[in-house]
């Protein structure tokens, strides 16, 4: 038995551990989500507590039958943010249950473009999910997510790089230039960042972040260009987005 500390309290993992209604809910809103680790670290606990927490939390026995449509679309939201273990907890279910509904899913396959809520939901899942995982998320060919991300210059997170191994690692974005830093100077303050990210073959993310490095900024009228394609975004204008300037926290310094 061994203590963990978790903000100000101890918490001692056994058996009869009992955590507060707000700990456990944090717990719920993270695992499947994030991995371990990170949840670790957020929770200021141990990776082995994380794993005793979920055994104790998920340890009804797993479900079986037929699908409802709210499992669907939880499945859908978890697959791929975790390991197939913290998907088994979640949804309570096992692994032959799962991967046999995953067969079932990879089977649909949309014709059409992806609708703006796919297009918000795709930046958001982009850099943490596998290819393979977003083709049955949105019902799509391995082609179109592929094609979908180049049209929007996204690219996989660093860190998700790293966990997943070599494999990934083509996404990498090469190093900045003297040329590239030029062009970038030169077109951020009145240009949208998915215009200079296809300009520069690089993700929206990388032109942001460097931009924010260098001190850039985006020139009055550009500005107000932004909170224009803004709005018509919120009132369902398709082509409000159009230019990706809205997708990052800081694009608009």
């Amino acid at each position: 038995m061994s203590e963990s500390q978790w903000g100000q309290e101890s918490v001692t993992t056994s058996r009869n551990t009992s955590w507060s209604t707000e700990q456990v809910v944090r717990f719920r809103e993270l695992y499947g989500k994030r991995d371990e680790s990170a949840i670790a670290r957020e929770l200021k606990c141990t990776v082995a507590f994380v794993r005793e927490m979920a055994k104790q939390i998920y340890q009804a026995a797993p479900k079986s039958g037929p699908w409802t449509p709210e499992e669907q679309e939880r499945l859908l939201a978890y697959l791929g943010a975790s390991t197939m273990q913290a998907l088994c907890h979640v949804m309570g279910r096992t692994q032959e249950d799962i991967d046999g509904k995953l067969v079932e899913l990879a089977l649909i396959k949309k014709d059409v473009p992806f609708d703006q809520d796919e297009v918000a939901c795709f930046k958001r899942l982009y850099g943490t999910r596998r290819d393979e995982d977003l083709a049955i998320i949105f019902g799509r060919r391995l082609s179109d997510i592929q094609a979908e991300a180049k049209k929007l210059c996204i690219a996989k997170d660093k860190a998700f790089i790293r966990r997943t191994g070599p494999a990934d690692k083509s996404t990498r974005m090469p190093r900045w230039g003297v040329s590239d830093l030029e062009l970038l100077r030169e077109l951020y303050p009145v240009h949208s960042n998915l215009d200079i990210a296809q300009r520069l073959q690089r993700s929206v993310k990388s032109v942001v972040s460097k931009a924010h490095n260098l001190g850039l900024r985006k020139d009055p009228a550009r500005l107000k260009e932004m909170g224009r394609e803004n709005v018509s975004l919120r009132y369902g204008n398709k082509d409000g987005d159009k230019d990706g300037d809205n997708t990052q926290s800081h694009s608009a310094q």
